[in-house]
């Protein structure tokens, strides 16, 4: 696709003296298109009269021009209807206020006040557009709409400075005004646990968020505490940064170097091109499990010592969990090395409950299909209190934002959990379901998890690890690109970048035609 530099929206933006920036956008949100996809009625209904007529005199030669005349006819009013969709997808804007607070290499975040056609905050990024492809994650945002993924409300290209070809795309995101990240950090540079309550209640979220993307075959593809913003007013948490995200088709390769280090799934560390939607589920494991501990669960400090990292904890693997990772691996080369018990990794934190390891045992699996599926973890006991508690509350004593406005959709794929994930009176009570988040979208295969903890053997914490230095996957990292040097959130990262959280690259799906 090449931008038409003639549009309306795709010019400077017409700023005042006072900063006050105006231009015309489109919505976010995709609009219905069934009227684009087949014809109007009365036009059949010509098209049948003018080659049925009973006139004995018509000719071939009529009934050519008639025909002729009628697909003109249908193809001007489907242009005209596209025409006038179009116009109504447009919207002047207006914002104003506005400031820096994330960039990187390939992009910038800009928070604004919108004054026009709403007054709100809004979270604007601006990335470089390749005037050859379409934007893939302008594709996949525009088809999202859950409480717990953060909402496209407009987008507009602008060219670059004077002379240049250059064409940027600009996101107008909703604003949010923290991240999982910075939260669990001010909590362990206080030395203080994130309350186990807290850890249910965006955990729950983030599952929530990604059994709604992968139900659409969308895979996030970067799930990180960065890439998690948060509400600590209303307990709300949003997945963003979709510019990794990719929809996965089955037998189309994709690239193996992605998300970011230490959360990536094993099966990207071997090379995998033909992974699934479950190294997402992988990467939220290291997140829930980096929530109870205070500190990253693998933290390698590169490719190599990702994959060391994970097999001190998980032991060596076993040829079948090779092969479900990567059946193309095989240089199998590894030093034999026993499983850890989760209980006694978690053991230093006294208040971590046992459901709480057995929910991330069966998160970190190696075998990508052991893996539960995002609403098998929701269903989990782990989130029970969510469930059966009604005195839950926010530090700030507010209650807890709604949780159990599943839309059927949601439900449509696993409906054997329903009775395991609404509250008992939800259940008996079906009028009590009044909310419901539109545009679930298409369902996928998949294979529902379960909820059967891997057959481990445990080991003591002085078990020799000697000789996993020589352990080498086959996928060399690019040496320049392991920093978080892209706009992981809506937040300023340079902080963050000092974690040495092993942000990857993100220039090569963001235009979604590399992989």
């Amino acid at each position: 696709m090449s931008i038409d530099s003639r549009r309306t929206g795709f010019s400077r933006l017409n700023a005042s003296n006072n900063n006050v920036f105006t231009i015309t956008a489109h919505i976010g949100l995709l609009p219905n298109n069934n009227t684009q996809q087949a014809p109007p009625q009365h036009n059949e209904q010509a098209a049948n009269a003018s080659t049925s007529s009973p006139s004995a005199s018509t000719t071939s030669a009529t009934t050519t021009t008639t025909t002729t005349t009628t697909t003109t006819t249908t193809a001007a009013s489907t242009s005209s209807q596209q025409q006038q969709q179009q116009l109504q997808d447009e919207v002047e804007i207006t914002y104003t206020d506005l400031k820096t607070i994330g960039q990187g290499s390939f992009g910038v975040v800009f928070q604004a006040t919108l004054q026009k056609p709403t007054h709100e905050l809004v979270a604007i990024k601006k990335v470089l557009q390749d005037r050859r492809f379409k934007n893939r994650e302008l594709q996949i945002m525009r088809k999202l709409d859950h409480c717990n993924v953060v909402k496209l409300k407009y987008f507009f290209h602008t060219m670059g400075e004077r002379g240049s070809q250059e064409v940027y795309l600009h996101l107008v995101l909703e604003y949010v005004p923290e991240t999982l990240y910075r939260i669990a950090r001010t909590h362990s540079r206080s030395r203080q646990n994130l309350p186990m309550i807290l850890v249910k209640l965006y955990m729950y979220q983030l599952f929530r968020s990604l059994n709604y993307i992968h139900s659409m075959d969308i895979c996030h593809r970067d799930i990180k505490p960065q890439n998690l913003l948060l509400n600590p007013e209303t307990g709300v948490l949003k997945l963003c940064d979709f510019g990794s995200a990719k929809s996965l088709v089955g037998g189309e390769p994709n690239v193996a170097y992605i998300c970011s280090r230490y959360y990536r799934a094993p099966e990207l560390i071997f090379g995998a091109n033909d992974y699934t939607t479950k190294i997402d589920i992988w990467s939220a494991g290291c997140v829930m499990a980096e929530l109870i501990l205070g500190e990253p669960m693998f933290p390698g400090e590169s490719g190599v010592d990702q994959l060391v990292e994970i097999i001190k904890v998980l032991g060596t693997p076993s040829r079948e969990q090779m092969i479900a990772m990567n059946p193309n691996y095989h240089e199998f080369r590894f030093p034999v090395i026993r499983a850890r018990s989760w209980n006694r990794i978690f053991s230093s934190h006294l208040r971590t409950p046992p459901e709480a390891a057995r929910l991330v045992s069966n998160l970190l699996e190696y075998t990508p299909s052991k893996r539960l599926t995002p609403l098998s973890a929701c269903a989990h006991p782990f989130f029970d209190e969510l469930r059966t508690s009604s005195t839950n509350l926010l530090p700030n004593g507010r209650e807890f934002p709604p949780l159990f406005n599943f839309s059927d959709d949601e439900l449509r794929r696993e409906p054997h959990l329903r009775p395991k994930l609404l509250p008992h009176s939800q259940i008996s009570d079906p009028m009590s379901q009044q909310q419901h988040i539109s545009g679930a979208g298409q369902r996928t295969g998949g294979t529902s998890g379960s909820d059967n903890s891997s057959s481990r053997v445990t080991m003591d914490d002085n078990v020799n690890e000697d000789g996993l230095s020589g352990c080498r996957p086959s996928t060399d990292e690019p040496a320049a690109s392991e920093q978080d040097d892209h706009i992981t959130s809506q937040h300023d990262v340079s902080a963050e970048r000092q974690d040495n959280s092993g942000q990857t690259n993100s220039s090569v799906p963001d235009q979604g035609h590399q992989d």
